[in-house]
């Protein structure tokens, strides 16, 4: 299944491809993956979803529905905007200078667009157990992920944050995570993070913002050997399911 939705919130238009999975649906409805570049990821999280869940015992990913969520051709750009928090100014590193021309700073209006425009949807049409449902992001993607756990944390019941750009900006996340942990002592959401081996800093910036959080939820740190930026989320992926359906 998927259909195109124009946001009043971001003025952009989404594709939507949704899996169900073809198996009894559970009493309580499925948990739900929204997938970010859907584009790029939601055939790949679907496949693993639908290939493992058919032995669950041993693999522990179970049936979910998958929801990516994709950008159009301007796809590269568009994602500097809907990923990236807005702030009063951005400094940004080298070899990015000259790029942006101002196209950053639209997630607070790309949250409102998963929250109010899109989850209704899959919510009203779909078998989805509201209380199970898990963002995942990679890359910017995965600055958005924690972006949203830090100002939303009960809008999901699981974050999965793959090789997050925590660099930009000058690592404003890590302020938003000192603001975050002043303001929790106890969380029930929890957040599976983690990097190629050879991303160098993105690897150090990951296992930090894991090893901070974990002082008010459950959270989960994994290095993949040998993998790069580009090839980190096929070796990662069904680890992170894994600790979703745990």
């Amino acid at each position: 299944m998927n259909f195109d939705i124009t946001s009043a919130h971001t003025n952009y238009t989404y594709h939507i491809n949704v899996y169900v999975p073809e198996v009894d649906m559970p009493e309580e409805g499925f948990s739900v993956v929204y997938v970010l570049d859907g584009s790029s990821y939601f055939h790949f999280v679907k496949e693993i979803v639908r290939l493992q869940s058919i032995n669950a015992a041993k693999t522990e990913v179970f049936p979910s529905i998958i929801v990516g969520v994709g950008h159009g051709e301007d796809m590269r750009m568009r994602r500097f905007y809907d990923f990236t928090a807005p702030a009063e100014t951005y400094v940004y590193p080298e070899k990015f200078r000259g790029a942006f021309d101002g196209q950053h700073g639209g997630a607070a209006d790309f949250s409102r667009f998963l929250e109010e425009e899109l989850k209704p949807i899959i919510q009203a049409d779909y078998p989805v157990n509201k209380s199970k449902e898990i963002l995942f992001g990679h890359s910017l993607g995965g600055y958005f992920t924690l972006w949203q756990l830090f100002n939303a944390p009960a809008s999901y019941y699981k974050y999965i944050a793959i090789s997050p750009s925590i660099w930009w900006n000058e690592h404003e996340l890590f302020r938003y995570a000192d603001a975050f942990l002043a303001k929790y002592s106890e969380l029930p959401a929890k957040l599976f993070t983690g990097a190629g081996g050879l991303e160098e800093f993105m690897v150090d910036d990951a296992q930090k913002m894991a090893q901070q959080l974990s002082a008010v939820m459950d959270t989960a740190f994994y290095v993949a050997p040998d993998e790069n930026h580009g090839s980190v989320v096929p070796t990662i992926m069904s680890r992170a399911l894994r600790f979703v359906n745990n």
